[in-house]
């Protein structure tokens, strides 16, 4: 079996983590305890993918879990959900948590790594990323074939931007011939919570583009608009929700059997033809609030146009602009057959190009049928010029770079990580280009 090993750092990256741990387990029929009650093969065929097996016939999930402040850590694990965590894999830092009357943790370093990118990456430290790297090894010793790492995170505070592209870094290091994919969460509010957000975001990319094989990613502002259309008043709660039923559609052909891009390597290779053009979009349907989601059926046709809409995408996007580069279509469900989806996707494929598609029999909680869609689509560009416009905003005045550089950083590394995402926009611009007027010519 072809293991994943999971990482979740910092309070957002394991917020979403433990709703991803909660989602999948549901699916794999694993309850709280970590005893597996399923009855189907297809649950637990693939099992090992994200669990180990531990004594008694339980399953862990295999699973780290590092914060540099240990606030969130500790109120997710008064979930009793989430004590079945390997207590060794939970890294946090130790001032305010041993304060909390949980003492199984591994508890090192300082606490906290402030909201800026050059105090999670620049950390005094070492004895926190060692740890981290220590835990890691442990755990790859233990997989018999292990396939690669995922990261869930945020490029927006201390410890999921700046810590998280030193993991990173280290990992590609470490490990250079394993996939590493992220779930990485940012904002395109014009309202930033810190004024360094920009930095963050666009020094996080830089490590992005050079270690990382696929990056999927998600919007807040985007995912509020989404859920608001379904539901008055989303919280975070909700909105994380959705990012980890989108991260369960994405790792559907890994843990279940019969699957076409039945792990990590051969879904990149499929996704991505031009390795530094890794950044992928998603989007799922339905949107369904909890409160309705019991007894919604959807017609086939309708989950398929929701599926393809800007609307239902999870970061903004404009599918009109730009092109698919590669797409991959995942349905759930066992009142459908793969003839009747063939049937339906043949209307898009003047729209998309190098499309697959797949079904797996097994559905979503509550849900009769559900789709996530992962796209590698040019327009993402967009995106990535917003964050490049404001972090090129901010620098050019020289603002709040003080800080950085007193954390250890250099400001020719600001030159190189603007410089090297405006080569990676260009990039895509050439790519959508010259697709555009070869199908001119044709």
């Amino acid at each position: 079996m072809r293991e994943i090993i999971h990482i979740q750092l910092g309070g957002c990256g394991n917020r979403i983590g433990s709703k991803f741990w909660k989602t999948i387990t549901d699916e794999h029929c694993i309850d709280s305890t970590g005893i597996y009650y399923g009855q189907l093969d297809e649950s637990f065929e693939g099992i090992n993918v994200y669990f180990n097996e531990i004594p008694k016939g339980k399953y862990c999930p295999r699973a780290i879990l590092v914060d540099l402040e240990p606030d969130v850590i500790n109120t997710l694990h008064n979930n009793s959900f989430n004590k079945f965590f390997c207590s060794d894999n939970i890294i946090c830092g130790m001032i305010l948590f041993l304060l909390n009357e949980y003492k199984d943790f591994v508890c090192v370093g300082k606490i906290g790594s402030g909201s800026s990118w050059s105090s999670g990456f620049y950390n005094d430290d070492t004895e926190v990323i060692d740890q981290v790297l220590n835990t890691i090894r442990k755990e790859s010793e233990l997989c018999d074939c292990l396939q690669g790492f995922q990261l869930s995170h945020s490029l927006l505070g201390g410890t999921g931007s700046g810590f998280g592209s030193l993991l990173i870094d280290k990992l590609r290091e470490e490990y250079p011939d394993r996939a590493i994919m992220t779930f990485s969460s940012l904002a395109s509010s014009e309202t930033c919570e810190h004024l360094i957000e920009p930095y963050n975001i666009v020094l996080s990319i830089q490590h992005l583009i050079e270690n990382v094989d696929a990056t999927y990613f998600f919007d807040n502002e985007t995912l509020h608009k989404t859920f608001s259309r379904t539901q008055t008043s989303p919280t975070y709660n909700d909105l994380n929700q959705l990012i980890s039923t989108a991260m369960s559609g994405v790792t559907t052909c890994f843990r279940f059997p019969d699957q076409i891009n039945g792990d990590m390597r051969k879904l990149n290779n499929h996704m991505i033809p031009f390795p530094r053009l890794h950044f992928l979009m998603s989007s799922y349907a339905p949107i369904i609030s909890q409160t309705c989601i019991q007894n919604n059926s959807i017609p086939l046709y309708q989950l398929i146009e929701e599926l393809f809409d800007n609307k239902n995408m999870l970061i903004p996007c404009d599918l009109q602009q730009g092109r698919y580069l590669s797409a991959t279509a995942i349905f759930r469900g066992r009142n459908t057959t793969i003839k009747e989806i063939y049937e339906h996707m043949l209307n898009l494929q003047t729209k998309v190009k190098n499309i697959k598609t797949t079904l797996c029999k097994i559905p979503l909680k509550d849900l009769e049928i559900s789709s996530t869609l992962i796209g590698n689509h040019t327009s993402i560009q967009n995106l990535l010029k917003y964050f490049l416009e404001k972090f090129s905003t901010i620098f050019r005045r020289k603002l709040y770079i003080f800080g950085f550089c007193r954390s250890g950083m250099d400001e020719m590394e600001f030159t190189e990580a603007e410089s090297n995402l405006r080569d990676l926009i260009d990039e895509y611009q050439e790519i959508q280009h010259g697709k555009t007027e070869n199908n001119e010519e044709d």
